[in-house]
């Protein structure tokens, strides 16, 4: 038997001698190319924490002492050290979850995979042990370089500096990325303490005299840590973490079990909260990661394991889309700048960056920032384009609504994955976005529906220069083109079909979904119901053609795809109601509820949004009106 087949819990770490344990560390490394090879998954994060994640729980006794990990996708390691082996399906429905979940294991304590929150609930389950009188365990929290660029943390990390006696444990992973390389003061700092030439050398002479039995006397490998920490203002910068008074460790070569596991001791034993500091790379162990200059293998698809390529070249995608026409606008307009949180490639801003290189702005994993910093901006004379993951666009809203919207500011906001996204799970659903925006005074929303909508867009969205634009769209390859057959200002008409009764249905497809209406309309034809399929390329807010249509027809049936409550349907409905148009309006889309992972097709299926599910709805209720109007007309 190896050794990974012999560990059932965390338990099993502690009897390891350090053979067995690199041994060990190299079968976990092995195991994850082979699994997420086959899967997809996050495997450059979870290569460079192996040894990090052994020796916090072989120090550590989980799920007494809660580990925290900062967005989530390291804690593959941590999965399989707590039991959980079975990797075939891997974020995919009925397999393990692709983040830590509590529905898996009570060794997992957060689920969202939102960065920089780990210090702030780590410091409230401190605190909370200390009210309770807990004194036998500690908080972790695993932390990475990127994910300290998050203000959040820098909020935490005030609270808890000058508490002396809470037993929280931050481990810092620091590995120069986010996704992509970590920007800001920040980065240069932690890079001037990861690059001192004198400091690393004295960290060296010491691992090397331990390991050959040369250190004079009775001289340990916790005594070297002393004499390291008395010279550690004279090798290194002053200590940021120790001047906010929080005891500062490090740095610790992040790949060294005998290190690592001495340097938590020591942070356990000190009894207050210590800031321990490990340097690791980011695709450890695997040579194609480790030659990848792009994000280390950061997430992949279905790959070769032996050289990392993909099995199956990607098709044309959204982002994409997206990155080729903002370019094209960049070469057009001097004024037009980008912002991104840390994602330059996975935004499609790789194009821009490389051409424009002064107008691409990354200011680290700070979303807030970014919505004011536009705003600025805006006010200054650029027109900024802010582009985030949907989902992400959930921490900025107080931004959005009171440094964008109450100013007016000429900001475009890009929201890649917006919508279902599926294998990642509940974070990363980007399903708010409309719903949030529809509240934001003078915010305009387009929802493309294909390559041309898409392009058309952001045009359209960067010439606004008196409100936020939102131009939003999903995750995965662009479906084939749909051409409208008339248009009416921003709205779009997509078809038309004629009907046996007098029955007329609007059916309103927003982004994604339009091609889901024109399938509705014809699944209505067939069964003899009139319909008009119609697409708000500016969803919101609600374009006054769609209220002159509605007004024209019996029922209107809408499709998106965000939350219902609150959504587009819901918007299309309440300004009917404001006009006094009696006509019934059915929604369909997401639900008020967190999605577990699981495929996009699946949970389409799941939430009868697909065309078959809304017409069949759609049928039973033009067939209830229609017996309402019968039992009207034999009122005597």
């Amino acid at each position: 038997m190896g050794e990974l087949e012999k560990v059932s819990g965390p338990g099993d770490l502690r009897g390891l001698s350090p053979k067995r344990m690199r041994a060990l560390a190299a079968e976990i490394r092995t195991f994850l190319v082979e699994e997420v090879s086959r899967t997809g998954g996050h495997l450059g994060p979870n290569l460079g924490v192996v040894e990090l994640t052994m020796a916090v729980h072989r120090v550590f006794s989980s799920p007494k002492d809660s580990i925290v990990f900062d967005t989530g996708h390291q804690s593959y390691v941590h999965k399989i050290l707590t039991g959980r082996t079975d990797f075939t399906g891997l974020r995919s429905r009925g397999g393990l979850s692709g983040y830590p979940s509590r529905a898996e294991s009570d060794h997992d304590v957060v689920e969202n995979s939102h960065a920089s929150t780990a210090i702030s609930w780590a410091d409230g389950i401190a605190r909370a042990n200390q009210v309770l009188g807990r004194t036998d365990r500690h908080a972790v929290a695993v932390i990475g370089d990127g994910a300290l660029t998050g203000g959040l943390a820098w909020e935490a990390l005030n609270s808890v500096a000058g508490s002396d006696d809470r037993r929280l444990v931050v481990v810092v992973n620091d590995n120069g990325w986010s996704y992509s390389p970590t920007v800001g003061g920040l980065a240069r700092y932690l890079d001037a303490m990861r690059t001192d030439r004198n400091y690393e050398r004295v960290l060296n002479w010491g691992k090397n005299t331990l390991r050959s039995g040369g250190l004079p006397g009775r001289m340990t490998y916790d005594a070297l840590h002393g004499l390291k920490e008395g010279l550690k203002d004279v090798l290194r910068p002053q200590g940021l973490f120790e001047g906010l008074g929080i005891k500062y460790v490090g740095p610790i070569d992040g790949h060294d079990l005998d290190a690592l596991e001495s340097a938590l001791r020591n942070a356990k034993g000190f009894g207050g909260p210590v800031i321990l500091h490990a340097i690791t790379e980011k695709g450890h162990g695997y040579t194609p990661a480790e030659h990848d200059a792009v994000d280390h293998f950061h997430a992949v698809k279905v790959i070769h394991p032996e050289t990392g390529l993909p099995v199956a070249a990607a098709g044309a995608d959204w982002t994409s889309v997206f990155a080729d026409e903002i370019v094209g606008i960049a070469r057009a307009r001097s004024d037009v700048v980008a912002i991104t949180a840390a994602m330059p490639v996975p935004v499609g801003l790789g194009g821009m960056q490389k051409e424009f290189a002064d107008r691409v702005f990354d200011v680290g994993i700070a979303e807030e920032h970014a919505l004011t910093s536009a705003a600025g901006m805006a006010f200054a004379g650029l027109h900024p384009v802010v582009c985030l993951y949907a989902t992400f666009l959930n921490r900025a809203f107080d931004q959005l609504l009171m440094d964008v919207g109450l100013h007016r500011a000429g900001v475009t906001i890009a929201l890649d994955r917006a919508g279902l996204t599926g294998d990642d799970g509940a974070s990363h659903n980007g399903m708010w976005d409309m719903a949030m925006a529809r509240i934001v005074p003078g915010l305009r929303l387009a929802a493309p529906r294909d390559e041309a909508t898409m392009r058309e867009a952001l045009r359209e969205a960067v010439a606004v220069r008196d409100a936020p634009t939102v131009v939003r769209y999903p995750k995965g390859a662009v479906g084939d083109p749909i051409p409208a057959i008339g248009r009416d200002g921003v709205v779009d008409v997509l078809a038309r079909t004629a009907g046996d009764g007098d029955a007329r249905v609007l059916v309103v497809g927003i982004g994604p979904f339009a091609a889901t209406a024109v399938e509705v309309g014809t699944r209505l034809g067939r069964q003899g119901i009139g319909s008009t399929v119609v697409d708000p390329r500016w969803a919101l807010p609600v374009p006054e053609q769609i209220l002159d249509a509605a007004a024209r027809h019996d029922l209107v049936v809408t499709i998106e795809d965000g939350v219902v409550q609150g959504g587009v349907g819901a918007a299309i409905r309440d300004a009917l109601a404001d006009r006094e148009v009696a006509v019934d309006v059915r929604t369909h889309g997401i639900p008020t509820r967190f999605l577990g992972h699981a495929s996009r097709s699946q949970l389409i299926a799941d939430l009868g949004l697909r065309a078959k599910d809304v017409a069949r709805d759609t049928a039973a209720a033009v067939a209830a009106r229609m017996d309402r109007r019968a039992a009207v007309d034999q009122i005597p």
